[in-house]
Parts: structure tokens; C-alpha cells; sequence
């Protein structure tokens, strides 16, 4: 089935990027680049010098631009064909002015210059950002001519799976034939590639894609907002990071004051840590939130805290919540209806939909309306568009 709103982008899970010095001596390494300094060199006889001299003038021969000037080398001779005429990509005003950043500019400056450069290239065609999107988010490899995402140096030659080798006779076992040699070039993204490509989805999309190792210095909040997508070993991972250099129990507190205004699926990581991760300093932090109205009834709902007695109005909260992490998420809209139905009968479904509008929680309209257009019972539909008018009847008086 499909997920609930086929236009929204699922969270993504974090990227891993190198240094901002790193990047920045990969840009220094492109194709274009090169392209760009021997076309904008003054005409004193030096140009050569000026091409092949700006990554030990600007910092690129630094033992962290030279792994990364290995990964980007493939690319860089893929796209020669490109990069000899790969100036012409940009106005010749752009020309002038990106040349002079990447030739004296600072890291922070170049990776500026060089967001500009991509979003003007790549997405100019539309093409070309699609084919970016699938690298990016399904981990696709490029056959082929690299093109333009070579010559801005997004992307780098990957080695090709040798032919299955085809048994014939007993069990002797041989090639399928001349054509074995015949292969085309792969290529996958580039460590500079995959930092364009999270900044032009992100920006595309309004997702903001995390980036490992980013919350170290952010609040409760922005860890719970970052940790949503990433799965179980990089969330400790990451909050190891965040961790260092904090009292761990007054970074528990911090994590419990963020939850009551954390999105669904933030709030359930919040409890998942607190519960599992922050030890004894966790749990008396939800020993004390349980009694909290609504929140309370969350966490008792979570962690199986039956004695925690709940409200009509806190149980619909509750179900509600907890819906909403699967939308969050990107979940498809069957998981959404088993998490409230929990082997309930449509009559008995249809009565804990009535609730819903009593909860007054934020994504009860977005929780209703997968029931109205995916429940395939009707009786249990009808009921979530009459929760839905009373929600919005509801929400007037409120004002």
C-alpha cells in the first residue's frame, strides 16, 4: 500500500560528510574547477602554473584533501571531456567571479560558491537532478558518461561486479563469453557529492536532512527533531556525542523537558532514550513526567505503565500520538490503521474514533483522514468524518 501522502519526502537517514576542509579541497580538485582557473588565468604565461598550483596555494595538497582528491580522480578523468568546455556551464560574469573564490577564497567562501555553481547547473535540468535524488536516496549507481555531475566532480568511479560465471557439462564452470569484457562504468557519489546533493534535496523538499555528528552542541530539542530517521547504532552514536562534556542528569532532564513539544515521532525517541539509554537518571525523569496530563498518558502507552489511570480525552491523545509517529515517519497508511485498531472490531473502532475530536491533539485531522480514505470498512470511515466535522466544530468555539 501506498505510504499516506506520496508527496512528502520519507526522513532520511543521516549522511555521513567529511571536514569542511576536506570538501573544499575536493572543489578545488573538480573538473570545472580546473576548467574555470585555466580559462580565467591571466595571459602572462603563468596559466599552467595557476591551474595546477591553486590546491597547494589554497590548502588541497593538505593530507585531507589528498584522500579526498583520490576519490574525485576517476570523475575528474571521466569528465575531461566535459571540463574542457566545462567553463561555458556559467555566464561569463558567474565565470569571473567563481574563479577569483575558488583561486584565493577561504573553505566556508568556496563551499558557498560552490552551492551557487550546483544549484545553477544541476538544476537546470531536470533531468540531471533526478538522476542526483536516486544516487542520493536509493543508492543507485550511473552508468556511463558521468556527464555535468562529473564535471562539477559529484561523483566517482565505483568498481563493477565481475560476471556470473556459467556452468557447463560437470560442474565445470566458465565465462558467458567475449562480452564478459565488455562493461560499462559505474559511477556512485562522490563524498562532495553527497554534500550537494543533501543541500539540493533539502532545500527542494524542507526536509533538513541530518548530517552525523551536527547535534554535539544543539539543545534537547534539536537532538530529538535530528534523531528521528537515524537508525539504532548511528542514535547512539549520536547521542553518545551529544552526551560528552554533559552531566548526564541534568542532560536527562533537559531530554524530558523537550518531549512536550516534540513532534510525535521526536517524542517517542525522547522516551525510547530516556527509558533505555540515560539509565536510572532517565527513568526517575519519566517517573515524574507520568503524572504529566496527556504527556503522562504517552509514556504510560509506550512503556506498558498500566497503572497510570488515563482520561477519554488523554487515551485519544495517546492513540492519536502514537498514529502520528507513523506519519511522521513516512509509514504506509495500513500500519497507521492497525496501530489504533489494536484487534479492535469495527463497531469498537468506529466508537474510539468519536474520542478523537475530544483530544484536541495537533495530527488528529491527519490521523482521521487516512481512516476516511483508507478504512475499508465504511462503517469505521464514517465514523472518522464525523469525528473530523466535530473536530473542526470543535476548533471554532475554541477560536
Amino acid at each position: 500500500m501506498a505510504t499516506n501522502d506520496d508527496d512528502t519526502l520519507p526522513l532520511q537517514p543521516p549522511v555521513r560528510l567529511p571536514s569542511e576542509a576536506e570538501l573544499a579541497a575536493a572543489v578545488r580538485a573538480t573538473p570545472l574547477t580546473t576548467a574555470l582557473l585555466r580559462a580565467t588565468a591571466p595571459a602572462t604565461g603563468t596559466e599552467t602554473e595557476t591551474g595546477s598550483g591553486a590546491g597547494s596555494e589554497t590548502g588541497a595538497g593538505s593530507e585531507g584533501g589528498r584522500a579526498l582528491d583520490s576519490a574525485t580522480s576517476e570523475a575528474e578523468a571521466a569528465g575531461e571531456a566535459e571540463a574542457a568546455g566545462g567553463e561555458e556551464l556559467l555566464d561569463e560574469a558567474v565565470r569571473e567571479r567563481v574563479a577569483e573564490v575558488l583561486r584565493e577564497g577561504e573553505d566556508p567562501q568556496i563551499l558557498r560558491t560552490w552551492t551557487e555553481v550546483c544549484r545553477d547547473v544541476v538544476l537546470r535540468d531536470e533531468q540531471v537532478f533526478l538522476r542526483l535524488v536516486r544516487l542520493f536516496m536509493r543508492r543507485e549507481r550511473l552508468a556511463g558518461a558521468p556527464g555535468v555531475l562529473g564535471t562539477l566532480g559529484l561523483v566517482r568511479r565505483v568498481a563493477q561486479d565481475p560476471p556470473p560465471a556459467v556452468t557447463r557439462g560437470r560442474g565445470r564452470r566458465t565465462g558467458s563469453g567475449p562480452a564478459d569484457t565488455e562493461t560499462t562504468e559505474l559511477y556512485a557519489l562522490s563524498p562532495l557529492g553527497s554534500w550537494a546533493a543533501r543541500g539540493l534535496i533539502s532545500e527542494a523538499s524542507g526536509q533538513d536532512i541530518p548530517v552525523m555528528g551536527s547535534f554535539a552542541s544543539r539543545d534537547a530539542a534539536a537532538l530529538l527533531q535530528g534523531l528521528r530517521s537515524y537508525p539504532e547504532p548511528e542514535r547512539l552514536e549520536e547521542l553518545t556525542g551529544w552526551l560528552a562534556g554533559r552531566d548526564r542528569g541534568a542532560a536527562a532532564e533537559e531530554v524530558g523537558a523537550a518531549l512536550a513539544t516534540a513532534s510525535p515521532l521526536g517524542r517517542a525517541v525522547g522516551v525510547e532514550l530516556l527509558a533505555t539509554d540515560f539509565g536510572d537518571e532517565g527513568r526517575q525523569v519519566l517517573d515524574r513526567l507520568i503524572d504529566t496530563p496527556r504527556l503522562g498518558a504517552v509514556i504510560a502507552a509506550r512503556l506498558g505503565r498500566d497503572e497510570r489511570p488515563s482520561t477519554p480525552e488523554e487515551i485519544a491523545w495517546a492513540l492519536v500520538d502514537m498514529a502520528a509517529t507513523l506519519l511522521e515517519f513516512g509509514g504506509e497508511t495500513d500500519e497507521v490503521i492497525a496501530s489504533i485498531a489494536m484487534g479492535m472490531d469495527a463497531e469498537e473502532q468506529a466508537g474510539t474514533l468519536t474520542l478523537f475530536a475530544l483530544g484536541d491533539h495537533p495530527w488528529t485531522a491527519q490521523v482521521l483522514r487516512v481512516f476516511i480514505d483508507h478504512h475499508p470498512d465504511q462503517r469505521v470511515a464514517a465514523a472518522a468524518r464525523k469525528a473530523l466535522r466535530r473536530l473542526h466544530g470543535l476548533a471554532s468555539i475554541r477560536g
